[in-house]
């Protein structure tokens, strides 16, 4: 797959998810810097990596899923990105956001790798979205072509509806 930033290529670590994949065993960091293991989130789950919430295209994706939580009822949303758990939490008061669980792949980069999703030379995540069931197998896979552009929120939201 190719993606770009700002129109540049870029490559991406580790091998790419795709639909029916068990979605991998991972450690991230919560706001508390405290370690969130995969086995921890349980339910449906939507994982939405990110380059940084500091960014536009990134803080509004993130607001819409907060939005969006209110009619997606027993569906969990985390926003995965690189920036500093302090960063992460400073963001969410100021955007306040309550309704996604911001989690920091900062220290291993342990999540990016086993998804694909890390940006070689950058230590950022590329932009995507990953549907998980109860069970832990992939239902939707969204790796965004361009970076800077948003995910496609009907495709996505019409597959998590399908889930409940």
């Amino acid at each position: 797959m190719n993606i770009t930033m700002m129109g540049n290529p870029i490559s991406l670590c580790g091998k790419q998810l795709e639909v029916g994949d068990k979605f991998p065993e991972f450690v991230l960091c919560d706001n508390g810097l405290n370690p969130v293991k995969s086995e921890d989130l349980k339910g449906i789950r939507v994982f939405a990596t990110v380059p940084s919430l500091d960014t536009g295209v990134c803080d509004m994706e993130i607001r819409n899923f907060n939005k969006k939580t209110a009619e997606l009822n027993g569906v969990h949303i985390y926003a995965v990105s690189m920036d500093l758990p302090f960063a992460q939490a400073r963001w969410c008061g100021a955007a306040g956001v309550k309704n996604v669980q911001t989690l920091s792949d900062y220290q291993t980069h342990d999540f990016g790798r086993k998804t694909g999703t890390l940006i070689l030379g950058l230590e950022l995540l590329t932009r995507a979205v990953f549907v998980v069931d109860a069970n832990g197998v992939v239902k939707y896979v969204e790796y965004v072509k361009e970076v800077s552009s948003h995910p496609d929120y009907d495709k996505l939201y019409a597959e998590l509806t399908k889930l409940l």
